[in-house]
């Protein structure tokens, strides 16, 4: 795997685990750009790409309100973070470090 390719997949990662964390399971792009500034990945465009191929893995349910995309985790996606079934693209709990 790529440097670039283990970045994406730690990236859809952190944004499963942001969502999990929020009482309604959402989050608006922005917020989410917030917290991906923490580890230092910033560019707007690529983190929307994300989103979208999060929504492609069924593990979030993506909207629209304007410019900003709203992500809600999906039961899949909260599965994966349980590591009850591995979802292909996303880094697993266990191995991000």
């Amino acid at each position: 795997m790529s440097w670039q390719e283990k970045v994406a997949h730690d990236a859809r990662f952190i944004i499963l685990r942001e969502l999990a964390q929020q009482t309604d399971g959402a989050l608006n792009s922005v917020s989410l750009r917030r917290v991906l500034d923490v580890y230092f990945i910033r560019p707007v465009e690529w983190i929307d790409t994300q989103l979208v191929k999060l929504a492609a893995l069924e593990a979030i349910e993506l909207t629209r309100a304007g410019d900003v995309a709203i992500a809600k985790i999906t039961p899949a996606g909260r599965d994966h973070l349980d590591e009850r079934s591995i979802i292909s693209g996303i880094t697993t709990p266990s191995e991000f470090r």
